[in-house]
């Protein structure tokens, strides 16, 4: 987008919106955050049950939002920089079905149990090789977040990458019709949000919502490795749809064929419909390979070219709570040294704890280090959740993990289920887990931080990097 094209026009959005607009005034984004907005912006006003964005329009236009969308008139402000809608967040969609229609670049969306936002930012880097590239900020996934997304995005845009979200049934058909991907991925269907759906199967059927929106001659990437594979097979079938399937099963038309964990990377072969293909993503584990793999397909069926794609990847650094790595100076109190922490603080299911204990066992540690790992709640698992959290310890006893400290109602199954060697502490909360954690590290320690966003394993995280001197360069 060039300064001589705006992002929108108060006639564009006014018309998209069915809104009324008394000025002539242009934007160059879109915000619905006060305190980030920025000069030029437009600032829509989304009412939620604990905050009303009418409350703090006069505020954004005077940092220098060009105009506010609105459903009622606040008291004060210059109506002429104002875009009255009957309601803001139906606006916001429709503002995000507009600008998906006048789109003429690629439009890929990604969903999963697990690895989204990891596979969404690597289509970010892979695709940004390519071509001009807008991809969801965070977790920008929702009823709001997406097409918040489409919103912001320049109609010159050449690839254009969506996340969806869910844990109920239907939040994906909605989201799809909005986005109209011409390429949609789903990552995996595992035991995720369980508090909501009767099966595994289930989830896979919400998942396969996504394909409803694709393209016309559009194509669904799908996990041939998943149990619940013939659920999402049939379901792009249904729909005529392209099918290309990704694994390391026999019959995956995309396969991977060999990963080898490197120091901060790995690097993965892969046979595709293209041919035999070889890189390296800047992140440790199996499972980043693997949603590699789905992103340079996606790519690859879309007609970019995979290989100069897949050269991104070795940039990619994995999103904060999500894989992050970091290293401080311990203080003298604790012998100095230094300490490695993985941060998956963000999420956790089943399946990713497994993932991350996976990558912790090939960590490296330095001398006299252990590795630790600090696991919290997974949330949203229902009458299955004890059973769950218990099941992991023979995850956590493969071998390779020297202590397991623990935190909350769940998590003390799993305490009692592992053998006495491995137990380290175990706390009612984060908050009491997080000074006898950080009491036990020693110099050349790997710590993995995990558990469910409610579990606020954060503080644990925080309560480690809280040691570092203040002068610690790292």
């Amino acid at each position: 987008m060039t300064a001589a094209t705006p992002l929108w026009t108060a006639a564009e959005a006014a018309a998209a919106t069915a809104g009324r607009s008394a000025g002539d005034w242009t934007c160059a984004g879109v915000s619905i955050d006060n305190r980030t907005v920025a000069a030029g912006d437009l600032f829509i006003a989304l009412a939620g049950p604990s905050f009303d964005g009418h409350d703090f329009v006069a505020q954004a236009l005077d940092k220098g939002a060009a105009a506010a969308m609105v459903h009622r008139v606040p008291d004060g402000v210059d109506t002429a920089r104002l875009l009255v809608v009957d309601d803001t967040l139906a606006a916001l969609r429709a503002l995000g079905v507009a600008a998906r229609a006048r789109l003429a670049g690629t439009v890929i969306a990604v969903t999963g149990s697990v690895g989204k936002t990891g596979t969404k930012e690597m289509l970010r880097l892979a695709c940004g090789a390519l071509g001009p590239t807008v991809a969801s900020e965070g977790s920008f996934n929702n009823h709001w977040g997406l097409p918040l997304s489409l919103a912001r995005t320049p109609r010159d845009t050449a690839w254009c990458v969506l996340e969806m979200g869910m844990n109920h049934a239907g939040e994906l058909r909605d989201l799809t019709a909005v986005a109209r991907p011409h390429v949609a991925i789903i990552t995996t269907v595992e035991a995720v949000h369980l508090e909501f759906f009767a099966s595994v199967a289930d989830i896979a059927r919400a998942k396969a919502e996504i394909l409803e929106g694709v393209v016309e001659g559009g194509t669904a990437v799908l996990p041939r490795d998943n149990p619940h594979f013939a659920i999402l097979e049939e379901a792009a079938r249904s729909r005529g749809l392209r099918i290309v399937t990704f694994g390391e099963h026999a019959e995956a038309a995309a396969r991977l064929t060999a990963v080898t964990p490197g120091d901060g990377v790995t690097d993965a072969v892969a046979d595709t419909p293209a041919g035999p293909l070889a890189w390296t993503v800047g992140a440790v584990g199996r499972h980043w390979a693997m949603n590699s793999l789905a992103a340079l397909v996606a790519i690859e069926a879309a007609g970019g070219d995979a290989r100069q794609a897949a050269l991104a990847l070795a940039a990619m650094e994995p999103p904060k709570g999500r894989g992050r790595r970091q290293m401080i100076s311990l203080p003298k109190s604790h012998g100095g040294g230094l300490l490695t922490i993985i941060d998956e603080s963000y999420n956790a299911s089943p399946v990713s704890v497994r993932a991350a204990l996976g990558v912790l066992r090939t960590a490296t540690v330095g001398h006299g280090g252990r590795r630790v790992a600090v696991l919290g709640d997974m949330r949203e698992l229902g009458a299955q959740a004890d059973a769950l959290h218990a099941g992991l310890a023979d995850a956590a006893a493969a071998g390779g993990i020297d202590v397991v400290h623990t935190c909350g109602p769940h998590m003390a199954r799993l305490h009692d289920a592992l053998p006495p060697a491995l137990r380290g502490f175990h706390a009612a909360d984060s908050a009491a887990l997080a000074p006898l954690v950080a009491a036990d590290v020693r110099p050349g320690d790997t710590v993995m931080i995990k558990g469910s966003l409610g579990s606020r394993m954060k503080v644990v995280l925080e309560a480690l990097t809280a040691l570092a001197p203040p002068d610690d360069g790292h």
